[in-house]
Formats: C-alpha cells, structure tokens, sequence
C-alpha cells in the first residue's frame, strides 16, 4: 500500500471498524492541498486532505469549530494525524453552488430558485461574518491574522505581476503604485473587526442533504464585511446579472444589524471599491494559473472576469481619485497579448462540448445548452491502467498511459464506434444549424479512460471539422 494511503488507513481506523473500499483523489484545486474520498465497505465516506502546510491546517480546523459554535454548517474534522499534514473530515457530497447554478440555468423557475438559495447564503455569511468574532480566535490566522496593508499590497502585487504584465499593456509603474496607495488606504478606513472568509464563493458552499455548507475557510482573517460579499457576487464562473447583484448587494445590507447600518452608512458605495481589490485578486490567480501554468480552467475565467470588470468600474464612484489605475484597467479587454490567451470563438459554429467524467464522482454531467443533444459514452468495459501502481498519479493525458492504450485493442474498436456515431450527429446538426452538442466519457475515477477517449475525440474532430470545442475533464480541474 502506497504511503498516502497508509496514511488515510491510519486516519479511517480511529473512527471506523469498518474496511476500506476505495479510495479515490479528487480534482486539484487552486492550492496544493489534496483531497481523497474515502469509500467504506459499508457505504460510509470520508473526505481526508493532505496538507503540508500544518499552520494552514491549524487554521482550518481552529476556525471551523468556531464557526460550528455559531450555528453554521462546516464539516466535521474527525481525525488529525500526529504531524498534522493529514485531517479526516466529513464527506459532503458532489452539488456545490456551482453545480446548482449550472444545472438549473435553463430552467423556468430558475430567478426564483436562485433568488431563494443567494438570500438564504447571505443571512448564512452575515452570521459567519458577524457573530464569530466572539468564538474565533484571529491570532491563528494564515498568512495574515487580518486584512491588513500587507495583505493588500500582496492582492494588488498578485494581479501586477501575474496578470498586467502578462497582458502587454505598458505601465508607469510608479503611477501605479500611487494609485495602489491610495485605494489601500482609502480600504483600511472601512471597520474590520469580521470574520473575513476570504474565498467566499460558488465552489466553496456545498447543497448538502437539503441544507448549506461551507468549505476551504483556512484563509479566513478578521476583516472588513464588504470583502465576502464582493467574492460571492463577482464570483466569475456564476455569472451573475448586474440587476440580480444589485438586488442582492441591497437584500445583504438590509438584512445587516441596524448598528453596523448606522455605523456604515457609505457600505454600498465601498462595497465597489471591494470589488474591485476582490476582481483584481482573482485575475491575479487566473494569471498565475492560467497564463504561467497554462491550465485551462483559469483561462476560461479570464473572460469572465474582465467582462465583471467592466460591470465594476461603471459603478465606481472614486474614479478621479484612481486615474492611473482606472485607465490601466480599462485598457485591459482589448490587450493584444491577452487576446492570445482566450478562447477563439468561431460565430455561428456548431459548439461541441467535450467532457471527461466519474461516475463514481460527479456523475454525468449536466446538459445546459439550447437543444441538449449529446451522448454518453461509458469507458468502464476497457481495460484499466488505475489497477497499476505506476499509472495511479497519471492520468490519461500523461504518455506513459497514452502508451498502455496503445496495447489496448478495446480502446480503438471503442473509440471507433465513437468516431462514427459523433461524426453522423455533426454533419447533421451542422446541415441543420443547431448550436450545441455534448459528448460524455465517464469511467471509475475519472482519470485515465475517459481522460483519454476525450482527447481523442477532440483531436479527431479538430481535424475533420470547422467546429468550436469545449474540452473539459472535470475530475481533474
């Protein structure tokens, strides 16, 4: 048994008399952390996350125990390993906010539904940020304890270096330090005595046995309210309407004890300054992770949020104050450089939506395209390199797996029926001008199989189509 899961074997027997039955990784998230459900034989899970970072650790489970203390549902952290890098916590299933917004966008009860579940979320945030200064203790606080000038001039260096310079706009960069000057001081005048959750978005709030749970906190510092309610509303991938913010920015601030409302009577025209630092911050890590590391996920998002940018700088009201870095910004949507990066969007072409998937995992993923045509393929019935040691950690992206296929003859009697049965469904979707189709691989975990058969599909329709492509392998984004 590999180290790792000796380690979770450890974790699970103080809990469990119960035996292992799988063990599978979990998509990679923007921090190194790693995360494995842990699948007992008699249907109990686990989450176990691996961390080296112990004061992160600390962090996370400190303030998870405090934010319990207030009525808010976190997961419970079971078991920590004697070195710390290693906690066992509860397993709170698949649907996030995320997943709740995707798989009911199309819908027509979706305003109503979505306008249910943000008002419930935010009453949940105002209590987090709110009432936990009494049970949290700040001084455990990773990196920061609070949101202070350091932690401010960290986001503002974040999106300079790792998203402004990879943009190609020339800057005076002493220009824009005054600037940057200016709006951190003009933010640490805003009270900061909350709970600031710091990465408060659709990702981290899970829809959970018909209730809300909030994940990834270890972040969190004392701080100001504006901050997390920017993260929530800005959030990119959510692609939230202006109006549908608006309304909600007014729903949080009504909903606020009357004393914070008296003592912060400008709170909606500083919430756009948050937004701002908050938008700024996430470009900075779609930089980092899209632009340097060339990952696809943070790539995707780089639209989205120069699109939110925009929505916030119309509603700036300290323009003047700001003018270097508001002309910066401005420039931003049409940077040559940048453009490169983006999608190459093809008009009136047939978009064909490539997804590899687990079925143990995340299921099949939801269809919400115009006509919802599409197939799925199961990949279950070839054979597969995840039973091998030296394949665990690939995946079939990786040429050593890429190799194992290649002596796999089911791989390319599957793929060739694959071929025909796509290739018959685009010519005719092109002939007759629909938008839309998805193809679907799922395997086991999600990693070798179905992460191969995408990419082939992709390569093979690339070649013969003038189509649009959307490739996605979900399990590890």
């Amino acid at each position: 048994m590999e180290d790792y899961q000796q380690e979770i074997k450890n974790l699970v027997s103080k809990v469990s008399n119960n035996k292992i039955d799988q063990i599978l990784q979990l998509a990679l998230t923007a921090s190194n952390r790693k995360y494995y459900r842990v699948i007992l034989e008699n249907g109990e899970s686990y989450i176990a996350v691996y961390n080296d970072i112990v004061k992160e650790n600390e962090a996370f489970i400190s303030f998870a125990k405090s934010l319990k203390e207030i009525g808010t549902k976190v997961p419970n952290v079971y078991q920590i390993s004697d070195d710390k890098l290693w906690y066992l916590q509860d397993d709170l299933g698949h649907q996030t906010l995320f997943d709740f917004l995707n798989s009911n966008r199309h819908k027509n009860d979706f305003d109503s539904k979505r306008r249910q579940v943000y008002q419930a979320i935010i009453k949940d945030l105002i209590n987090i940020q709110v009432n936990s200064y009494q049970t949290i203790d700040f001084s455990i606080g990773f990196p920061r304890p609070s949101f202070d000038e350091q932690s401010i001039n960290w986001d503002l260096n974040y999106f300079k270096y790792y998203f402004l310079k990879f943009s190609g706009i020339n800057f005076d960069e002493q220009l824009l330090e005054n600037d940057f000057d200016f709006l951190t001081k003009k933010l640490l005048k805003v009270p900061n005595t909350y709970f600031l959750y710091r990465d408060f978005q659709s990702r981290n709030i899970m829809l959970f046995d018909e209730s809300r749970y909030y994940i990834d906190f270890q972040g969190g510092r004392k701080g100001p309210l504006q901050y997390d309610l920017s993260s929530l509303l800005f959030d990119a991938k959510a692609e939230l309407d202006q109006d549908f913010r608006k309304e909600m920015l007014v729903y949080y601030y009504d909903n606020l004890p009357e004393a914070i409302q008296k003592a912060q009577p400008q709170f909606k025209d500083t919430f756009w300054d948050f937004a701002l630092i908050r938008i700024m911050q996430a470009m900075g890590a779609y930089g980092y992770r899209g632009l340097f590391e060339k990952k696809q996920h943070f790539i995707d998002s780089i639209p989205l949020a120069l699109s939110n940018l925009k929505l916030i700088l119309s509603e700036l009201t300290n323009k003047d104050e700001i003018p270097y870095l508001f002309s910066i910004l401005e420039k931003l949507p049409d940077a040559p450089v940048l453009k490169k990066y983006l999608p190459n969007k093809k008009d009136n072409l047939l978009s064909v939506q490539i997804n590899s998937f687990s079925y143990k995992i995340g299921g099949i993923p939801k269809d919400t395209s115009d006509n919802g045509g599409g197939f799925v393929f199961d990949c279950r019935a070839i054979h597969n390199p995840g039973r091998y040691t030296e394949y665990k950690q690939l995946t079939g992206k990786d040429k050593a797996v890429i190799d194992f296929f290649k002596t796999v003859p089911e791989m390319d009697i599957f793929l060739a029926h694959v071929y025909e049965m796509v290739d018959a469904s685009v010519e005719k979707y092109i002939e007759r001008g629909f938008t839309s189709l998805m193809v679907n691989f799922g395997c086991t975990g999600g990693q070798h199989r179905s992460v191969f058969s995408a990419e082939k599909l992709n390569e093979h329709l690339t070649k013969k189509y003038n189509v649009n492509i959307e490739l996605h392998h979900i399990e590890q984004e």
